[in-house]
């Protein structure tokens, strides 16, 4: 390609005749389109997806990239995360392919998508990378255009061995592909799902798995492809400040915004499919802080962490697998069926009727239905008392003036005249040093704090008491 000019800026180009069309035996041809982004030349191409991770390296190791590493340290949970991603548009991929050569899709291909998750789009956004081993602009790199109606459409360039795609963003992408590529020769070759870190928790593999999954590495190899924005000849500086430039100038997703858009996760889905759509509960963006601008509904943020809790036990929904939801949505479907009918709950001010609409208390009230119908040491009545759990909610005095929220501020006669004092055998002992700090009662209204995980087990405990479940403390 034509070099840099005496500036410094590479020259513009309107064709590639000074490139030689042929070189050493290790160069394979790789079309690409020519940009200057910001000024500086860019190639823009699309390779399979396991092409990419052939060609492709990450300087990350200071013990054995030294002053070459212009990357931050790997970080293996949002590696795995990225994996299930990949492997999930794998099989879309694969089923994509079938459709596309009109062959017929087994119903084993479509109920592992389900099991990993289907979600309406999915795509890798492009990878950032460098050629480290040529000219500035490029112009040590061997190609020839290819031209349509005598313009110049694209071009083909030849890439040896010592073109390594240095990433420079991606580099979580590229180990995921590498976890992704390492799940499925393990299972094409011992046909058996690996005992640890395996991306899909089945059971024996069968034929029509093990076919799916051989199919997923044929389309890496074949019909998925990775964008790719390629540099030419940045130094380790300037691979640092684009990094940099990539990483730390743009504005982050608002939480809520987020979550509204999201129908990958299975928790998030199950909120829009079964909460908003069908039970047809209020959802807002914002946390309400003023209460007599209360409009009984509650924030998406919210509304996830408690389902989160009544899910997973989890204080959030990341890594949530679509088998974790599904098998459970008749018990959480009438949790929010019985929770609806508490007095109160999701109408105008609901936030100075009950004390329901506070999400810590919504967030004890999942626990316990969790402990009772899901946790591996639910106890042998659990049926039995998760019915009762139900029948009895909407009886519960959820008013701000029940003395039991109050617990911790009375001394043991003004519980006892409160009628209050039996709570005893479910709570904790009050202890100097363990918060026991729930909130205070401010005027006619009991204000819970914002410190969640510490409060919502205690007020968990109070609505065993008041129902008479087994406490938590046994």
């Amino acid at each position: 390609m034509y070099p840099a000019n005496s500036n410094g800026a590479p020259t513009p180009l309107s064709g590639l005749d000074a490139l030689v069309s042929v070189g050493d035996s290790s160069e394979k041809p790789v079309k690409v389109f020519i940009g200057h982004n910001l000024g500086f030349r860019t190639f823009t191409m699309n390779v399979p997806m396991y092409e990419f991770y052939q060609l492709s390296a990450v300087a990350n190791d200071p013990a054995r990239d030294g002053d070459q590493l212009a990357q931050r340290k790997l970080d293996p949970v949002h590696a795995q995360k990225l994996a299930s991603y990949v492997l999930k548009g794998l099989v879309s991929s694969a089923i994509s392919k079938r459709l596309i050569d009109n062959k017929p899709v087994p119903e084993i291909f479509l109920k592992v998508q389900t099991d990993i998750g289907k979600q309406p789009y999915m795509s890798l956004q492009p990878v950032v990378v460098n050629i480290r081993e040529c000219n500035p602009a490029g112009g040590d790199i061997n190609g020839i255009a290819l031209k349509s109606n005598e313009e110049i459409a694209s071009f083909k360039v030849y890439l040896s061995q010592r073109h390594v795609l240095w990433v420079v963003d991606g580099q979580h992408r590229r180990q995921g592909m590498e976890m992704v590529f390492s799940f499925l020769r393990d299972v094409t070759q011992n046909k058996a799902y690996p005992k640890k870190g395996s991306l899909y928790q089945g059971g024996e593999c069968s034929s029509g798995e093990l076919e799916l999954w051989q199919e997923c590495f044929s389309v890496a190899r074949t019909f998925c492809t990775v964008s790719l924005e390629v540099h030419l000849g940045l130094n380790i500086d300037q691979e640092r400040q684009l990094f940099h430039d990539l990483n730390r100038l743009g504005k982050k997703v608002d939480t809520s915004l987020a979550l509204q858009f999201d129908n990958s996760n299975p928790v998030n889905l199950y909120i829009k499919e079964n909460l908003i759509d069908k039970l047809g509960m209020k959802v807002e963006e914002k946390d309400q802080t003023d209460w007599a601008n209360d409009s009984g509904a509650i924030s998406r943020k919210d509304l996830v962490a408690v389902n989160a809790r009544l899910f997973l036990n989890k204080s959030n929904i990341s890594g949530a697998k679509a088998s974790e939801v599904i098998d459970k949505t008749e018990v959480t479907d009438r949790f929010w069926e019985e929770v609806s009918a508490i007095p109160g709950f999701g109408q105008e001010h609901s936030k100075l009727t009950t004390v329901v609409a506070q999400p810590v208390v919504l967030k004890a009230l999942a626990k316990i239905v969790f402990d009772l119908a899901f946790s591996n040491r639910k106890p042998e009545n659990s049926k039995e008392l998760i019915d009762k759990f139900y029948d009895e909610l909407s009886e519960i005095d959820f008013s701000h003036s029940n003395p039991v929220w109050q617990y911790y501020t009375m001394t043991e006669q003004e519980r006892v005249d409160a009628g209050i004092d039996g709570a005893a055998n479910y709570l904790p002992k009050d202890d100097s040093s363990v918060n026991r700090d729930i909130g205070s009662f401010q005027g006619e209204h009991m204000r819970f704090g914002s410190k969640h995980n510490d409060i919502y087990p205690l007020i968990g405990d109070m609505v065993r008491w008041m129902m008479g479940l087994p406490s938590r403390n046994k």
